[in-house]
């Protein structure tokens, strides 16, 4: 008897680390991760940004109207 001592854990690899999932170097992990996903949301802003049109232009401002490339030709207001 006693509390202690050995369980059954089922030997199953996953990329999240499996049963423990505490990887010696989970800080770095997490920083290049972090830093891979804000580059690729500064490439995907600054794409969008450059396509922005607007054929009619909006009754009211908005914000993407500050870092719009076409902002001004597409809002004679802006002008």
């Amino acid at each position: 008897m006693g509390g202690g001592g050995w369980y059954y854990v089922p030997k199953v690899w996953s990329p999240a680390g499996g049963w423990w999932p505490t990887p010696v170097a989970w800080k770095r992990n997490t920083v290049a991760c972090a830093f891979c996903i804000c580059v690729a949301s500064a490439m995907i802003f600054k794409v969008s940004a450059e396509k922005e049109r607007r054929p009619i232009p909006p009754f009211k401002h908005i914000p993407s109207q500050r870092w719009c490339k076409h902002a001004k030709e597409d809002d004679p207001s802006l002008a």
